[in-house]
């Protein structure tokens, strides 16, 4: 049922009026209540924090004599798992390329992880590929997929959960616990080496090694370069994000047939177009059709949402992207992350250049499925100097914070963070990337991915992708101020 604009101009009323974040460092100067520069602390001549911002964020961050990761005063971190130095179970050593990751309560008070491995192609192509376990294999030619991560005090040990997938980038928890991976990919088989098609969902369970034999994709829920998904666990419907250009890609929503009950391996026994898959149509209060999300320059903005059939969700002879008119979807460049929270799902488009209507350097949108509402919550400005320290650009994994607002991995140009916004909008910085994997005259840093916090909110665990590293975060966490 389409959303009247009678519907969508009550709805957005009443959405409008709680807007949770507004704003983040080097917003849109057309943005209402955006923010100039970075809420931090600094440190003053006596050493002590001198809190300028009414206690937001942590301060100052303080350089790493290690040089691997930058963190505030009083936090410290942890290496957990570290590609091509610490090893599987199996006597592997772990695969490279960590990306989307969650966190599971494991047994007898250990903490289950389930690490991405973003491996696009042949596994002649990598060093350090995810192994090809007996029984956990979909395609023996390609090289990514999932492992197992259980920390438990000073003790961490690793198994495969499932390989021979591609590109695995992001995914998402469920309810019922469990991990959905999800291929950033449209390689055929017979494309780059590849024996089966891929761009597929998969399930792994953590807890369970024996459910993960024998993986399938969920086809159910299409073939595209997949990049995030989140359950809505009252309405029992899935929302997936993609990530591609040319043209720019959808979010898109899975309802499933009446009767099917969500648990463990359930999706994996649908038929291939089982539910309705569709894709998001956006319009603003006027009822004027939006073509593109980067068309929001305004913190606060809220579009209705309508929903359109997917033809031919397995994309047999053309991506699913290009099987829309202009006209029929909305668009984003680089929809990324998701997660579930606040009875609803945040939706990050990490950038948009010169391919899209209007530039960016980053939004995070909330999607109420009540209201049928999608408002910008966070919005950020092209990064004029991305090599300085002080700016945040190119947001990509996302969590909610059990501290108040979002936790945000960045996947931008030169200096790469972790960092937080308030749910009024301040942003502040957790954790800056130290690593150079470029040169001392061309120094590079690797993308943050994988930001999760442990089941009992005192670990934040995240990702360094090149060359993959695992890292536990601890220190003196704080509910943060609205400011």
């Amino acid at each position: 049922m389409s959303l009247t604009r009678r519907d969508f101009a009550s709805r957005s009323a009443l959405t409008g009026a709680g807007i949770a974040l507004a704003g983040s460092v080097g917003a849109l100067a057309t943005a209402p209540n955006a923010l100039a520069s970075t809420d931090t602390e600094s440190v003053g001549e006596d050493g002590e924090s001198a809190d300028r911002h009414g206690g937001v964020g942590y301060g100052s961050l303080v350089p790493d004599p290690k040089g691997l990761l930058a963190l505030p005063a009083g936090f410290s971190y942890r290496v957990i798992t570290y590609s091509g130095r610490t090893k599987l179970d199996s006597g592997e050593f772990t695969p490279s390329n960590h990306d989307g990751t969650s966190t599971f309560d494991g047994p007898r008070g250990a903490t289950l992880l389930v690490n991405n491995h973003e491996l696009k192609g042949p596994r002649a192509s990598w060093k350090y590929p995810v192994p090809l376990t007996e029984g956990l294999v979909y395609d023996p030619a390609a090289s990514g997929g999932c492992t197992v991560v259980e920390v438990r005090h000073d003790k961490v040990a690793e198994w495969v959960g499932v390989a021979g997938t591609s590109t695995n980038c992001a995914g998402g928890n469920t309810p019922w616990g469990t991990w959905l991976t999800c291929e950033e990919t449209e390689d055929k088989a017979g494309q780059n080496g590849m024996t089966k098609d891929h761009g597929y969902v998969f399930e792994v369970d953590p807890l369970d090694r024996r459910r993960n034999r024998n993986p399938k994709p969920i086809k159910a829920l299409g073939r595209y370069a997949h990049e995030a998904v989140v359950v809505d666990p009252k309405r029992d419907r899935l929302y997936l994000t993609e990530d591609a250009s040319g043209p720019n890609g959808l979010l898109y929503r899975w309802t499933p047939p009446q009767g099917f009950e969500h648990g463990h391996g359930q999706l994996a026994t649908l038929a291939d177009d089982a539910g309705a898959l569709q894709a998001f149509k956006c319009f603003d209060s006027g009822g004027r059709f939006i073509d593109d999300l980067s068309r929001a320059t305004k913190i606060g903005t809220v579009y209705g949402v309508d929903w359109v059939d997917v033809p031919d969700r397995d994309a047999k002879t053309t991506s699913v992207r290009k099987q829309f008119t202009d006209g029929q979807v909305t668009r984003a460049r680089k929809l990324e992350g998701m997660w579930w929270g606040d009875g609803g799902t945040y939706i990050v488009s990490s950038y948009a250049r010169e391919e899209s209507p209007v530039q960016h350097d980053g939004q995070v949108w909330f999607y109420d499925p009540k209201r049928r509402t999608l408002t910008l919550k966070v919005l950020i400005g092209v990064n004029p100097a991305p090599a300085v320290d002080g700016a945040f650009d190119g947001p990509d994994n996302i969590t909610v914070s059990p501290y108040g607002g979002l936790v945000i991995a960045e996947d931008g140009e030169g200096v790469q963070h972790l960092f937080g916004a308030t749910d009024s909008g301040r942003t502040y910085p957790i954790a800056r990337n130290e690593l150079n994997i470029g040169t001392e005259a061309e120094p590079a840093y690797s993308e943050f991915t994988g930001v999760t916090f442990s089941p009992d909110g005192r670990t934040l665990f995240a990702n360094i992708q090149e060359p993959g590293i695992m890292l536990a975060i601890t220190g003196p966490w704080k509910r943060q101020k609205r400011g």
